[in-house]
């Protein structure tokens, strides 16, 4: 007779099988019996643990961005490194961001996809800028990250990522900049000196 599980290792096991259904397949693609059909576990339990499927989600979809890249760079190099570090993120990022997005229609979904947008992508660059206008200059910043995030994962543009990591780098990471720094961007460049006319 196979031992019963302790309410931990239940709890646990649903955890584990919920995260990987709702990365795979969604909110809306992921049933409470799917999770409890993963997890080995009764449907009620699912709901006994956890409230319900929502609450379930919110508990195990959560997206964090390693931002230590990002203290050290030369902010008029910050543009193009937060580009290389949204890049190299990995798939694990990648599902739970399209997750959050596509659950987004749930009220506290969407409260949680707002509060990710605001700690990964906007409190990062915001911590780096001083001046005027540096708030609204880091939520520009982060608009445009999420441009090049919804061109990738979500509409999946195979010509864009053909491109090449160093080019996407290069050019969406210079136009980042300009949204960060924009005096050194405008700033004129000082005048060649001209030669003396012959005489």
């Amino acid at each position: 007779m196979a031992r019963q599980r302790s309410g931990t290792a239940t709890r646990e096991a649903i955890r584990t099988a919920a995260a990987r259904l709702f990365r795979a397949h969604g909110f809306a693609g992921t049933s409470v019996r799917d999770i409890a059909a993963r997890a080995q576990a009764d449907p009620a339990l699912v709901i006994r643990h956890f409230g319900t499927k929502e609450l379930l989600f919110l508990d195990t979809m959560h997206l964090t961005m390693d931002d230590e890249p990002l203290l050290d760079v030369p902010l008029e190099s910050l543009g193009r490194r937060f580009v290389e570090v949204l890049l190299d993120s990995g798939d694990d990022t990648r599902d739970v961001y399209l997750a959050l997005l596509r659950g987004s229609g749930q009220p506290q979904i969407g409260g949680r996809l707002q509060d990710t947008h605001e700690t990964a992508f906007v409190a990062p660059l915001r911590a780096r800028l001083a001046g005027p206008g540096a708030d609204t200059r880091a939520r520009l910043a982060g608009a445009l990250i999420g441009g090049l995030l919804y061109a990738l994962w979500v509409v999946g543009d195979e010509q864009l990522a053909a491109a090449g990591r160093e080019e996407i780098v290069s050019r969406y990471g210079d136009l980042l900049q300009q949204l960060l720094t924009p005096d050194a961007a405008t700033a004129p460049t000082s005048p060649r000196p001209t030669a003396a006319p012959p005489r």
